[in-house]
């Protein structure tokens, strides 16, 4: 069994982050080992919400990996809370990810605004993490942001989405996605841009009525898990953003507020796309 290493917040309440990435990634037959940041009481959409920092811990744990000789078939990356956490994984890349996939999501914004407590110096040094990376797959705000391009919130071509790709490959990712992007008022999809290849390619679904916090979350960790299990990006990338409509779909009729997040646990029951 492939063993794993995913590194981000626990928030409590709220289906994001590790309480998403764990029972997903377990569910495709992968053991999760993970690195959490950060505890919250909620994610940081709901009010007066605790936080309480994890930085000091990062370094021991890993240190006792290395004592015990534990190694990871992969890295995946969510929300880091600080500089200093940015630095902390880069150093973890060296350590662990010596020749092992390595997974970027760079969880700090959305609808062109960033989330509380960040601002245009960490998104640079976002970018910076990046550039160790395999894949990224930001959606269209953080992309923007690392970047220091300007956001479209609509309206775009495929040459303005494409020269992002492109650029945020030219920071040294190899592969890169873009979550998010819909051409038509019909349908939302993801782009992506393979270095290597020089082949784009760009997956689309129908865009549903309303949309949740969290499934961001629930994309990466979809599409790095079937990754993992052997699938090529593109398949990865489509897998996930199907899985992504179900769960929204699934949660459509519930009345709780939108940042209670999806019943993506109602799709991984129904066994659909586990490979």
């Amino acid at each position: 069994m492939k063993r794993i290493l995913t590194i981000q917040d626990i928030s409590c309440v709220g289906k994001c982050s590790l309480t998403v990435a764990l029972p997903i990634i377990s569910a495709f037959g992968i053991e999760a080992g993970i690195l959490p940041t950060a505890t919250l009481s909620t994610h940081t959409a709901f009010k007066g919400f605790t936080f309480r920092d994890l930085t000091e811990d990062m370094t021991p744990i890993t240190n006792h990996w290395a004592e015990q000789n534990i190694d990871f078939d992969g890295i995946y990356t969510g929300y880091l809370g600080s500089f200093e956490q940015i630095d902390l994984v880069l150093d973890i890349f060296k350590r662990f990810g010596d020749g092992k996939l390595k997974f970027v999501d760079p969880a700090m914004g959305d609808n062109g605004k960033l989330y509380p407590g960040f601002d245009e110096p960490f998104a640079k040094k976002m970018a910076s993490l990046c550039t160790a990376a395999d894949i990224v797959v930001p959606n269209l705000t953080e992309a923007c942001f690392m970047l220091g391009k300007p956001y479209m919130s609509g309206g775009y071509t495929k040459e303005y989405i494409e020269d992002i790709l492109v650029s945020l490959c030219d920071l040294g990712a190899r592969r890169a996605v873009l979550t998010g992007v819909g051409f038509t008022d019909d349908t939302l999809g993801c782009y992506g841009y393979d270095r290597e290849t020089g082949e784009f390619f760009f997956d689309t679904n129908e865009r549903l009525p309303k949309s949740f916090h969290g499934t961001g979350d629930i994309f990466a960790s979809v599409c790095f898990s079937c990754i993992q299990r052997g699938k090529t990006l593109p398949e990865a990338c489509a897998i996930a953003a199907d899985f992504v409509c179900d769960s929204i779909k699934a949660t459509l009729s519930d009345e709780k507020p939108i940042w209670y997040g999806v019943h993506f646990e109602k799709v991984l029951a129904q066994g659909k796309y586990i490979l």
